[in-house]
């Protein structure tokens, strides 16, 4: 079918949902159940076609049928919370309470901006005898009727993911009345389901502004600051919320990711077994105490709690793509099994099945099924790439500005700018080049912190380029041409300033974001005396690399082959010109020089870095620290060469991704 024929198709099918919709308002409930009827044979998953058939088949008191149908509709959208109230409707027309309350309160537990099942439960509570709990619903009933007609529904709709048609309810609502701290909340909390968390973050401090008292609305600021990798601020707001309710569990389930991107590991591990002793079962608290586990080393212990999320939930796709991520975990046939088994099922969410297919695809791998593993890959990757908005264009456009405002004279010009202090290392280039393990190393030494992937670089970034920003002109790089000495200098400032929660007391620490490679002018301008280092491989191996690896979030262009290649062909010409326009700033390293003779490289990064020679450094793999990316298990091991050619057990199907890198394969050395 053509992309024209099915747009006509699903614009047909809209036509005659409105229809259906036309025709309950008006109680033709018949004629309404005849259409829905007719056209589920049609769209038979179309959320809106199976509810208007289960309100009409209920109006005519076709309690079974509208009940059969809500079935269907909950196995293809059991978020939907509007079924569980219809379903609970049902129920009181068959005069069954218990059955009822638990409904409608699965919807309101979905969105509590529905007053028809918060009247029913008012009822359904009184006649049952459970008072406590009727008041409870009766002021429910009451805060909706406080709340304006439009803000009401646009809640509705955003808990029950129609997040466009809540965001221009609100938005014209906001525009028409000015400030309304439940409809701010509200789209912040849209901006946080679509990712635009600096939007969110700046609403919810207008809404703290307007109500302090307003615990919902900071406990939302505070996970949209850990979001933004604002632990210790997030962790202020957590202070806050805990004493005033010391045993509300979300509020201590934040506190104790916080503390995870704080670096206090074992002070969330105690935490996260606290929960679990009350509830064995949370797969997502098991999870999170094997992340925290695994960083901290302690490798048996998170197997152990991976296990524990899958068997809790099944096909739970992250418990096994953690395990499989741990890089040295084998699993076992049971586990292949039932891995094969919930991928292929219809009832498994996107989420899960990619995480499932990259954890198949190492499973595979390692077990030398190399054309399945392939498969698995590709098609992990293929459904990862559905829900990411990686636009290569824009890092190319980010490439062409650096090279035309960061020129040589552009630097001769601010000699000396920026904060004097040298404590960071930065290492930068792509994820799965090594920078794992030269973090490791120099971590070794006695003088260095190693720290995490910091996001204050890319977050300075961001605020440059100002809210709205136009991806075809944006502001950032060309903003750096018009700032002073003292915006550089203070820059600097501030980036000391906040990065100094993850330290404790060493006189240098790393920075190891990867992608910090497309901002060295800025970090030069703001740090100039701060160390760089170019962790680089061979482009097969690191390309590979990064196709088969799923990723906790960003690195959006690892989802695809051609989106990879050019991506590290970006990556290439934009550190030639740093190269050549800060010559000697900027030390290389590559993956296979250090595996080949790890001393000299070693002597040679310390070197650089104005170190002395430590012998810890070359038993790198002896430190006990905290690692917290896919590599964390390799690097406390010593090091071996069997991963320099592991991909060329897929090289039958690399051909795209050969021709796609082009001379890129022979220039990485240059």
């Amino acid at each position: 079918m053509t992309s024209a024929a099915s747009t006509s198709e699903i614009s047909a099918i809209e036509a005659q949902v409105l229809q259906i919709r036309t025709w309950v308002r008006n109680r033709d409930f018949l004629l309404a159940a005849e259409s829905a009827s007719a056209l589920v044979a049609h769209a038979p998953e179309n959320r809106d076609v199976l509810y208007l058939l289960a309100l009409s088949q209920r109006n005519l008191n076709q309690i079974a049928e509208a009940l059969q149908t809500l079935a269907q509709l909950q196995e293809h959208h059991p978020g939907f919370s509007r079924l569980y109230q219809e379903r609970g409707h049902c129920y009181v027309a068959l005069r069954d309470a218990p059955k009822a309350i638990e409904a409608f309160l699965w919807g309101v537990n979905i969105n509590p901006a529905l007053p028809a099942s918060w009247g029913m439960l008012e009822g359904l509570y009184r006649l049952t005898g459970q008072l406590e709990n009727a008041v409870m619903a009766a002021e429910h009933v009451a805060t909706l009727k406080k709340l304006p007609p439009d803000v009401m529904t646009a809640t509705g709709f955003f808990c029950d993911g129609d997040w466009t048609l809540a965001e221009n309810l609100i938005r014209a609502y906001l525009l028409k009345h000015g400030n309304h701290v439940e409809a701010m909340r509200l789209l912040a909390r849209i901006g946080m389901a679509r990712q635009v968390h600096d939007d969110a973050e700046y609403l919810l401090e207008a809404v703290l502004e307007l109500a302090p008292d307003y615990r919902a609305a900071r406990h939302d600021y505070a996970r949209v600051l850990l979001e933004r990798h604002k632990f210790a601020q997030a962790r202020i707001h957590l202070d806050q919320l805990l004493k005033l309710d010391p045993n509300n569990s979300d509020y201590w389930t934040l506190y104790a990711n916080a503390l995870v991107g704080l670096g206090e590991y074992e002070q969330a591990i105690v935490l996260y077994r606290r929960f679990l002793e009350t509830t064995p079962q949370a797969a997502d608290v098991n999870l999170w105490l094997a992340h925290a586990l695994k960083t901290q080393g302690q490798t048996q212990d998170a197997i152990a709690s991976y296990r524990a999320a899958a068997a809790a939930r099944p096909n739970f796709g992250d418990a096994y793509w953690s395990l499989a991520n741990l890089k040295t975990y084998q699993f076992t046939d049971e586990e292949m099994q039932r891995m094969r088994l919930e991928e292929a099922s219809s009832k498994t969410t996107l989420i899960d099945r990619y995480h499932l297919c990259f954890a198949l695809g190492k499973a595979c791998e390692d077990r030398g099924l190399y054309e399945e593993s392939f498969v698995y890959y590709s098609r992990g990757s293929e459904l990862k790439l559905t829900e990411v908005r990686y636009k290569p264009a824009s890092i190319e456009l980010n490439t062409s500005l650096q090279k035309s405002v960061c020129t040589e004279s552009f630097f001769d010009s601010r000699r000396a700018y920026g904060a004097p202090e040298a404590d960071p290392i930065f290492i930068v280039g792509l994820p799965r080049a090594g920078s794992t393990l030269l973090e490791q190393i120099l971590a070794s030494h006695s003088q260095v912190e190693g720290t995490q992937e910091l996001a204050e670089i890319p977050r300075l970034v961001l605020e440059m380029l100002g809210r709205d920003y136009d991806l075809d002109n944006p502001r950032y790089p060309g903003i750096l041409e018009s700032m002073s000495e003292s915006d550089f200098a203070e820059l600097g400032r501030r980036y000391l300033r906040e990065t100094k929660s993850y330290r404790s007391g060493k006189p240098f620490f790393i920075d190891k974001m990867p992608n910090n490679f497309r901002h060295i002018g800025l970090i030069h301008l703001m740090l100039p005396n701060a160390k760089i280092i170019d962790a680089r491989r061979e482009p097969m191996a690191c390309c590979f690399s990064n196709f088969k690896q799923l990723f906790a979030s960003g690195q959006e262009f690892t989802y695809g082959i051609e989106n990879i290649a050019r991506y590290y062909r970006t990556y290439l010409e934009l550190m030639r010109h740093w190269n050549a326009v800060l010559p000697g700033r900027v030390l290389r390293v590559l993956h296979e020089d250090v595996v080949d003779d790890l001393e000299s490289s070693v002597r040679r990064i310390l070197d650089f870095c104005g170190l002395p020679f430590e012998p810890g450094c070359v038993e790198f793999y002896k430190t006990k620290r905290s690692v917290r990316t896919a590599s964390s298990e390799q690097v406390r091991q010593p090091i071996f060469r069997g991963g320099l050619d592991q991909w060329t057990h897929f090289e039958p199907w690399l051909d795209p991704l050969k021709s796609a890198l082009g001379d890129a394969i022979s220039r990485y050395r240059d």
